[in-house]
C-alpha cells in the first residue's frame, strides 16, 4: 500500500495522472482488503476512513486532469462519505460539478465547504475569502445560464415573516416584469448570500423565485414547501407507469424543477422541513431516472445523496427522530446502488 501511494504521488508530480490514477485505484483495494494499517485488528474505522478519503481525493484531482470530470465527481462523492468533515472534498466536489457546468450544484458544495472550514475554525481569513469567492461566483455563473426563472433575495431579521414574504413577493414583480406567471417565497429555511462578514455579520435573506412558466412554478411551490417533499398531482408525478410519459415530463418539466430545486439549495444551509428534505428530493430525481431506464445516472444521483447524508450532521442539530430517517435513509441508499430491493422507509415515503 505504501509503495502504491508513494508511486502514485510521484507520477502526480511528474503530471503523469493517468498512471498515478491506476497506482491510487491499486491503493484503494489494497485499502478496502484491510492494509490500511500495520495491524488491521487494532486499527481504528476512522483512519482507514480518512486514508480511504484520501486516495479518493487524489483520484478526484487526477480525473479531472484527465478531462474526465464525470468519473471525478463519482470519486468526489465517495471522498465526502469517508470524510464529510473536511472541506477540501466538498471543494473538489464543487470543482467538478463545475467542469460539468451544473453550476448551482457547484454552488452549495463551495457553500458547505466554507460553512465547514469555518466551523472547524479555520484561522486564515485568506482561505476563508477565497471559498466565499468561489460560491459567489458559482452562484452568479447558474443564474446567468437560468432562463425559466429568475431569484430576488431580501435581507430578513426577526420581521413578521408573513408581511415580509408579501412584500417580497410584490417587489420581484416589479423587478422581474418578465417572471410573474408564477411567485413565491422560499417559506423553509433562511438562506445565506457569500458576503464577508464584516460588511454583514449574519445577514439573513429570504429567496423569492418568479417564472416564466406558471405550471412549473406551482409544481415546484408544492413540492418544496411541503414537510417531506413529495412530487404533488396525478398528472405530473416523478414515477410515471409510462415510460414514455416519463420521458416527455423529464423533458419538459423535470429537468426546469431539478434546476430550481439546485439553485434553492445553493444559499441555505439549514432546511426547516427536514435535515434530510434534500436528500429526499435527490431520491425522487433517482427514481426518475430508473423510470427512464437511466441507470449510470440513478447510480451518480444515489452517490451524491449519501455525500449529502453523510454531511448533514456537520452542519446542522439533528434531532434523535431525524437522526433515525437519516439512517435509515442511508441504508435504503445503499441498497438501491447494490440492486437489493425490498420494503424500506424511501419506498413507504413514496408510496404516500
Amino acid at each position: 500500500l505504501r509503495a502504491a501511494l508513494r508511486e502514485g504521488s510521484a507520477r502526480c508530480r511528474q503530471r503523469d495522472f493517468a498512471a498515478a490514477a491506476a497506482k491510487f485505484c491499486t491503493a484503494l483495494e489494497l485499502c478496502s482488503k484491510g492494509f490500511a494499517t500495520e495491524n488491521p485488528l487494532k486499527s481504528s474505522p476512522d483512519d482507514i476512513s480518512r486514508l480511504a478519503s484520501w486516495i479518493e481525493s487524489k483520484l478526484v484531482i487526477c480525473y479531472l486532469k484527465l478531462g474526465q470530470p464525470g468519473l471525478a465527481l463519482h470519486h468526489s462523492h465517495r471522498s465526502i462519505l469517508e470524510n464529510p468533515s473536511h472541506f477540501c472534498n466538498h471543494l473538489r466536489q464543487a470543482a467538478c460539478f463545475r467542469s460539468l457546468q451544473r453550476y448551482s450544484e457547484a454552488a452549495r458544495s463551495a457553500m458547505v465547504a466554507q460553512c465547514l472550514y469555518v466551523l472547524a475554525e479555520g484561522a486564515v481569513l485568506e482561505t476563508s475569502d477565497l471559498l466565499q469567492l468561489y460560491w459567489q461566483a458559482m452562484i452568479q455563473e447558474a443564474l446567468s445560464e437560468e432562463i425559466s426563472f429568475s431569484v430576488l433575495y431580501t435581507p430578513f431579521e426577526k420581521e413578521n415573516k408573513a408581511d415580509k414574504i408579501k412584500e417580497a413577493n410584490k417587489t420581484f414583480a416589479e423587478k422581474h416584469p418578465d417572471y410573474v406567471q408564477h411567485i413565491f417565497t422560499d417559506p423553509h429555511g433562511i438562506h445565506l448570500l457569500p458576503e464577508k462578514a464584516e460588511s454583514h455579520p449574519g445577514q439573513q435573506y429570504l429567496l423569492t423565485l418568479g417564472f416564466r412558466n406558471k405550471e412549473i412554478g406551482k409544481t415546484l411551490e408544492k413540492f418544496v414547501t411541503q414537510k417531506l417533499p413529495i412530487f404533488p398531482g396525478q398528472k405530473i408525478t416523478f414515477s410515471p407507469s409510462m415510460e414514455e410519459e416519463a420521458e416527455t415530463f423529464w423533458q419538459n418539466t423535470g429537468k426546469k424543477i431539478m434546476a430550481a430545486m439546485a439553485f434553492i439549495g445553493s444559499t441555505k444551509i439549514k432546511d426547516e422541513r427536514s435535515p434530510c428534505a434534500r436528500a429526499i428530493e435527490q431520491f425522487h430525481h433517482a427514481s426518475l431516472l430508473s423510470h427512464l431506464h437511466r441507470g449510470e445516472e440513478q447510480a451518480q444521483v444515489m452517490a451524491q445523496v449519501m455525500a449529502e447524508l453523510a454531511t448533514v450532521p456537520y452542519l446542522q442539530r439533528v434531532s434523535q427522530e431525524d437522526d433515525k430517517l437519516l439512517q435509515s435513509l442511508m441504508a435504503d441508499a445503499v441498497d438501491i446502488l447494490a440492486g437489493r430491493t425490498g420494503e424500506c422507509v424511501w419506498t413507504k415515503i413514496h408510496k404516500v
